[in-house]
């Protein structure tokens, strides 16, 4: 049968016996292009080593490349393998997935409130191949022109890519939120947890050399929100999409410029793809896509900012240490970097300390993202910054090095929710830093409303004069660049490649550029914040880009502004000057004062304080605060809840603390770290005494009379945990009725926690000590990383000592106690007293 196939097929047995003959001869042109290769790089690092001795160069220029060389491999080893895990789960199925990580997720896969999607991810791969079009065209007109001007900065020019190959793989959704609650009818919200590790293959030249991106991947929450609906089909008239933070990037680098692929160099390009993805599509930045023609662009381009964000980054605290010195370990030159979504501001440098003292302001703008109908503008807040966003501090110390690489130590990290703020007003606490055996941070962060009422400029005006601080705004302008209109030719017999640039103040902002054109549509929207809206101006100046010369420009004076109604202009036209005649561009303004929200909580007790903000300043400020509920082991002991006088500062410790823990349990989703904290460090202000009648400060009971049922005494403790957070925190108040056995050996107390079971070393907190003393007061505050799963099989192992002792420290008592009571997870979590206990117990 072969053989009758072989006479009836002659042709097709000669085409087969040629391919098999020109796979032959591409094998061995591989073999012998590999032993050549071989060969080569054996010879080159011969004759380097040859050259090198002949020269008689130290033997250091022969190390030196080696263990480049060792810790450039073992860098791209580990990077690969973290790529190739991470495409593994992205070919995965959820169930695959969940069973080998089971042991990582955290405790909200157990109770989700977000929603598989694999119908989603089966039309994502149907619809990929498609999809290449649309993302080459974003990656060329959006990315490509900002990454080639950044690049100049570090004197890196001609950047251009080539070839965008998305391949086979699609995005993959690990699972949709849609909100059905306090959303506006006329919009549609959901958030997806969007993972991309695919196979694309995008070529790129630089310089002169052409290299390539493989192995991208990208992972974070994607927001995206469908609106205006409309009665016409699609129904839906457009889209807005972006991350709600800076979403996860990695890569790998191929081709010459594989040569940067290695730590610290490969930092720059890297930091230029994050910083151009977040200029696109992260908070306050959106992806607007236009699906209907009949919707104006206005309404889904024009940012629409919610309110202002105040930081103060104070100061921190027992930093770790990563200098070295002569004699050891130094200090660390520390500095931070605060992040909400795309927008980032840095401290300056403080030299050699690990308490450095910043005084440091910014401002962030919060960006609209939805609202219930009818809501008012403080709790419409509250509601849009639940929906995600977080304030994030790094924290680094400062090392030499080459522009734009990572040089830097870290020195860890603290987060604060937005949503906490817009609920308080004003947040003043010490954050507990994350990834870091140690330290702590200084915060004072404080939320401002918009206005369009002109008379709240007066009172912007005067905080920032109490504030001392020049750089504070007092009002924020959105502008929208709709179009131009009959620009003048900046070369003869070509039409001019405008671009517009806006700035107020010291922010300058650019447009996209519009090629071969006197008419350019730009639709594009900015957000500036304005210092002083009677003094300020907006400049704009349309520019051609191959010539640089100038088309028009226009000074717009925003007093102006002011006498408008609702202090907003919308799509008018405005003559440009040193221009053509007729040349106008089409724009819209709106100009919101910052002002303070009003608290609503009558039945709160306001406390004012004159303490004032940096350092020197007397702003006024109210906090809400109120009174615990008194305990039964504690009622025989009251304190006088009344005191006009200035309180000592162990008094001002007692109440703090309790204060702040009770106001936890007014707050619908309580921020627990960052007020919790606040009992560590911050001392409360002194009661004030206003001419209307005094406001009072109300302490609950912080005393008792028992020694406990072994007459060990008895220690006070917090012990609360967010779940939102997964964060465990315990305040050790102090401790009362240490028995003293010898008057002439008073013992020096202090505390040990540690997390059972395990007993690791990691798990160790341990209070400073209080010299001679048999009532201590501690006040510290502690923080455990755990989940709920976790938290339910745990114990906390409380060990009493003291400093004096011949052989270590005697253990004056200890107590355990089980963290599986549902009070713990509550917002107020648990505050009681408990009896010291003999070691022998536990034994």
């Amino acid at each position: 049968m072969t053989g009758a196939s072989k006479e009836q097929n002659p042709e097709k047995a000669e085409a087969d016996l040629q391919a098999a003959t020109a796979g032959g001869n591409a094998i061995g042109s591989d073999s012998l292009g590999s032993l050549l290769y071989s060969f080569a790089k054996k010879v080159v690092t011969v004759g380097i080593i040859y050259f090198v001795g002949y020269m008689g160069w130290s033997v250091a220029w022969l190390i030196t490349p080696v263990i480049l060389s060792v810790a450039r491999e073992q860098w791209r080893s580990k990077s690969e393998t973290r790529r190739n895990v991470a495409k593994a789960s992205a070919l995965a199925n959820d169930k695959e997935v969940i069973l080998a990580r089971l042991g990582d997720l955290p405790a909200w896969v157990f109770f989700p409130d977000v929603e598989r999607c694999e119908w989603l991810n089966k039309i994502l791969k149907q619809v990929w191949p498609n999809a290449n079009y649309f993302a080459k065209n974003l990656i060329k007109d959006s990315i490509e022109p900002s990454i080639q001007q950044a690049l100049t900065g570090y004197k890196l020019n001609g950047f251009k890519f080539d070839r965008m190959i998305l391949g086979t793989i699609p995005p993959r959704i690990g699972g949709v939120k849609v909100y059905d609650k306090n959303v506006s009818r006329n919009e549609i919200i959901m958030d997806l947890d969007l993972f991309y590790a695919g196979d694309c293959d995008i070529n790129f030249s630089l310089s002169g050399l052409r290299g390539g991106i493989k192995d991208f991947q990208i992972h974070g929450t994607v927001r995206v929100i469908m609106k205006p609906l409309i009665s016409q089909m699609p129904l839906i008239g457009g889209l807005q999409i972006f991350f709600l933070n800076n979403p996860n990037i990695d890569f790998n680098l191929v081709g010459v410029v594989d040569l940067l692929d290695m730590p610290g160099l490969s930092d720059i390009l890297r930091k230029i793809i994050v910083e151009q993805v977040a200029a696109i599509m992260v908070l306050p930045n959106k992806l607007p896509i236009i699906l209907n023609d009949g919707v104006p662009a206005l309404s889904l381009k024009m940012p629409e900012p919610e309110g202002v964000l105040r930081i103060h980054v104070v100061e921190a605290k027992d930093l770790m240490k990563k200098d070295i010195s002569v004699l050891g370990k130094g200090k660390s030159d520390p500095y931070a970097i605060v992040s909400v979504g795309a927008q980032q501001f840095r401290t300056q440098t403080i030299d050699n300390t690990v308490n450095p003292k910043w005084d440091y302001w910014c401002e962030f703008y919060e960006p609209f993202i939805s609202y219930g109908s009818g809501l008012g503008p403080r709790k419409r807040a509250e509601v849009n910054a639940t929906l995600g966003q977080e304030i994030e501090l790094n924290l680094w110390d400062w090392d030499p090095g080459f522009p734009g690489v990572q040089n830097d130590d870290y020195l860890g990290r603290a987060t604060v929710e937005i949503s906490s703020v817009t609920k308080n007003g004003e947040i003043d606490t010490w954050l507990t830093l994350e990834q870091a055996k140690h330290g702590l941070v200084h915060l004072r962060l404080t939320w401002f409303t918009l206005s369009a009422e002109k008379a709240d400029l007066k009172a912007a005006l005067e905080e920032t004069q109490l504030l001392r601080v020049t750089s504070m705004s007092t009002a924020l302008l959105t502008v929208f660049i709709d179009s131009a209109k009959n620009l003048p030719q900046a070369r003869q017999q070509s039409q001019p490649d405008p671009y517009l640039i806006l700035s107020v103040g010291k922010k300058t902002e650019q447009t996209s550029v519009q090629m071969r054109t006197d008419a350019p549509v730009w639709e594009q929207g900015f957000t500036f914040l304005v210092g002083n809206p009677d003094n300020d101006t907006l400049q704009l100046k349309v520019v051609d880009q191959k010539t640089g010369n100038s088309l028009g420009n226009l000074t717009y004076i925003l007093s102006a502004l002011m006498e408008k109604k609702n202090l907003e202009v919308m799509s008018q036209p405005f003559l440009l000057q040193k221009s053509g005649p007729e040349t106008k561009i089409i724009m819209s303004m709106s100009l919101r004062i910052l002002k303070r929200p009003i608290s609503n909580d009558a039945s709160l007790d306001k406390v004012s304080s004159s303490e004032g903000y940096g350092g020197d300043s007397t702003l006024s400020r109210t906090s809400s605060i109120r009174s615990a509920p008194i305990s039964a082991a504690d009622s025989t002991t009251t304190e006088p809840a009344v005191s006009t006088g200035s309180f000592r500062k162990q008094e001002s410790r007692k109440s703090t603390t309790s204060a702040i823990v009770d106001q936890m349990s007014i707050q619908e989703e309580p921020f627990i770290l960052s007020t919790l904290n606040t009992a560590m460090m911050a001392t409360p202000p002194s009661p004030n005494l206003s001419d209307h009648g005094t406001e009072l400060l109300r302490r609950s009971p912080s005393t008792t009379s028992s020694a406990g049922s072994c007459g060990l005494g008895r220690i006070q403790l917090t012990i609360a945990f967010s779940v939102q957070r997964q964060r465990l925190l315990i305040i050790v108040h102090k401790i009362n009725n240490i028995p003293l056995k010898d008057p002439t050996n008073i013992p020096d107390p202090y505390v040990k926690l540690y997390l059972l079971p395990g007993r690791s070393k990691d798990s160790k907190r341990k209070t400073n000590v209080v010299k001679d003393n048999c009532d201590p007061v501690f006040d510290a505050t502690f923080e455990y990383i755990i989940s709920n799963a976790e938290l339910v099989n745990s114990e906390l192992e409380i060990t009493v000592c003291t400093q004096k002792g011949f052989f270590g420290s005697p253990v004056i008592g200890m107590q355990k106690l089980s963290l599986n009571d549902p009070e713990i997870c509550s917002p107020q979590g648990i505050r009681a007293w408990y009896d010291l206990l003999p070691e022998s117990k536990f034994e």
